[in-house]
């Protein structure tokens, strides 16, 4: 295909994602606002709070009880005008969506970052990190685990190892923060070798070498949890996807001229399985980052995920739309370098023939 033939299709699916992120970022901003609920919610909490200052000012108290409320109204109104509440919830929604999607994320109402910061784009940049540690090297375990595993397997099908993970693979279906509540009380409450959950030990050691492998303590039974609860659905899929490519007429075509087992398995079997197997590990690492919830939260890791828990808890919206817009744009993204590296793994499929979006 030409390179502006190319270029063009891109481009064009660059543009669909990003009005799929608009879509979703937008939907996002009235949940999260409920509708214009939480505004009205914040309208009440300014007004109680100038109405507190007034009140409890020593310099408005030889002001009656009329002229005293004439000034909370009036110095409400200029603060409610100065954020914009005095407008239809339908163009704020437009403009919370205009301030998302160019990640001018704003302050939060009530969450702070480490340092004490209210900026969204702090809060997210400073627990992001600690998320991608613990669930990007999770997911990338699970990857290894699944693709040589299942390809094990596919060459020892009806043998004893196949069939037990056939039937061992229903327990995938129990969630990773469920194991990490048994991980939990068997090696921390009974047995008191590994901490219950949290990112370093406190004090923080000082030492860099140190601090790594307290790090890495912290890490062994939320990783754990993760591992086991994908580990035989994660074996049984690939070897799925293996089984499938190794019936395949070019396969027995290569058996007939003499190949190796192996080099089948290379040239034959693995390299058409690769696109749904790369798709399965960029979604799964970019998912992972946002459906951390549960897990961070059993073992109060500081990350992104126990930060959109809290932001739930309390009605933080400016922090659940940034946290939600940020995953909006690195699913975008990853879709958009999926159609790309397509190209390169499998030579069958080209951009704008068929399929993709």
């Amino acid at each position: 295909m030409a390179f502006p033939k190319v270029a063009k299709v891109m481009i064009k699916r660059a543009f669909i994602l990003f009005l799929m992120v608009l879509v979703a970022t937008y939907i996002t901003v009235i949940v999260a606002n409920a509708g214009g609920y939480i505004d009205k919610i914040e309208i009440s909490s300014i007004k109680l709070k100038i109405s507190q200052t007034v009140n409890g000012n020593p310099a408005y108290k030889g002001l009656s009880l009329e002229e005293r409320q004439k000034l909370i109204d009036k110095l409400s109104q200029i603060e409610i005008r100065s954020r914009g509440l005095d407008q239809p919830f339908l163009i704020r929604s437009f403009r919370y969506l205009w301030k998302a999607i160019t990640l001018d994320l704003g302050r939060a109402t009530v969450l702070t970052s480490d340092s004490g910061s209210r900026s969204v784009r702090i809060i997210i940049l400073e627990r992001l990190p600690q998320t991608i540690l613990l669930f990007t090297t999770a997911t990338v375990i699970n990857f290894f685990i699944g693709l040589f595993g299942g390809l094990y397997l596919s060459r020892k099908f009806g043998s004893f190892w196949d069939k037990l993970v056939i039937y061992l693979s229903p327990t995938s279906a129990i969630p990773g923060w469920f194991y990490g509540i048994f991980l939990i009380l068997i090696f921390y409450t009974w047995l008191h070798v590994l901490p219950p959950g949290g990112l370093v030990d406190y004090p923080p050691p000082t030492d860099s070498i140190a601090f790594f492998l307290s790090v890495l303590k912290h890490m062994i039974l939320p990783l754990a949890s993760w591992v086991i609860a994908s580990f035989f659905i994660g074996i049984y899929s690939n070897r799925s996807f293996f089984l499938t490519y190794s019936t395949e007429d070019y396969v027995e075509v290569a058996k007939a001229k003499g190949l190796s087992p192996r080099q089948i398995e290379r040239r034959y079997i693995l390299r058409p399985a690769l696109p749904p197997i790369i798709t399965s590990f960029a979604f799964a690492v970019v998912f992972s980052w946002s459906g951390a919830i549960i897990t961070e939260t059993v073992f109060n890791w500081p990350g992104l995920g126990l930060t959109y828990y809290r932001a739930i808890g309390v009605f933080d919206v400016p922090v659940i739309v940034g946290i939600t817009v940020v995953f909006a744009y690195l699913i975008a993204a990853t879709v958009f370098l999926l159609e790309l590296i397509y190209g390169i793994v499998d030579p069958r499929i080209r951009a704008g023939q068929g399929g993709g979006l």
